[in-house]
């Protein structure tokens, strides 16, 4: 009888898997990683032969890019009660990960635990509520993928997965997190902010971008994805909180109406 109590889902692309931060080694949890190769290049990086030696990891590839194909093969792949989404430059914090999961084990309505991470030097990515936080498409805009934790079966029964539409590798390459948030809400599932810290991630991402009228727009597709026609007044609402990112009230407008 399989065990797993938890899935490690990291994805990554062929140049780049041997350079992978190694996934910790936990007797309870295992490893799916699933690689990008479209051009079916040969995987590449300097640890690949000792992550090939682990036998507590599963591979597979993809003929296919964008990270949301890797997530929504990770979901399926899970052997794993809970699945935790892993970058290849992301470092799991394996008590904060512990924590996160006796969370769920004695709250089962929770569909997705949100937990918080912090950069290479020890600081959290960003501010973050301090007390637990029921979630709604309203407060979870900026979670990040290595920041989620979820309950495998509960998310397979609601028929959620991420939007392929969305997400790095996707022509709107930003969001793909917070739609996946927001459809299982919608789906009827439970969401839950936790000020536990289980990741560390590098302080410069793609979700971090803000400076390009292509960041402008990319960003505001997500907003039109989960607001429909209320999204003009949610967009002016969130750039005017993040006007310092925008530049400049020119750039507020744009942003609010989708330009």
């Amino acid at each position: 009888m399989d065990r797993t109590v938890l899935t490690l889902g990291y994805s990554t692309i062929a140049q780049r898997v041997g350079d992978m931060v190694a996934p910790p080694v936990h007797k309870n949890w295992n490893v799916s990683l699933v690689i990008q190769n479209p051009e079916n290049l040969a995987w590449r990086g300097e640890g690949l032969a000792e992550l090939m030696l682990r036998d507590d990891i599963t591979i597979q590839e993809l003929s296919t890019i964008g990270v949301a194909k890797s997530r929504n093969r990770s979901i399926w792949l899970a052997r794993g009660k809970y699945l935790v989404f892993g970058d290849d430059d992301v470092e799991f914090q394996v008590e904060g990960l512990e924590e996160a999961i006796e969370f769920l084990d004695t709250h089962p309505q929770y569909s997705l635990l949100l937990g918080q991470a912090i950069d290479e030097t020890g600081s959290l990515r960003k501010q973050y509520p301090n007390n637990r936080q029921a979630l709604t498409k309203y407060n979870s805009a900026r979670a990040a993928t290595y920041e989620m934790i979820i309950r495998v079966e509960s998310v397979r029964s609601l028929g959620v997965f991420f939007d392929e539409e969305f997400g790095a590798g996707a022509s709107n390459y930003l969001g793909d997190e917070y739609i996946f948030i927001v459809d299982l809400l919608a789906a009827g599932g439970h969401a839950v902010f936790m000020p536990i810290t289980i990741a560390m991630h590098p302080a410069e991402s793609s979700g971090s971008r803000w400076g390009s009228a292509k960041d402008r727009r990319a960003r505001a597709v997500i907003f039109s994805r989960v607001f429909g026609n209320k999204a003009v007044l949610v967009r002016f609402v969130f750039g005017l909180r993040r006007l310092k990112e925008l530049g400049s009230i020119k750039n507020l407008i744009l942003f609010t109406f989708g330009r």
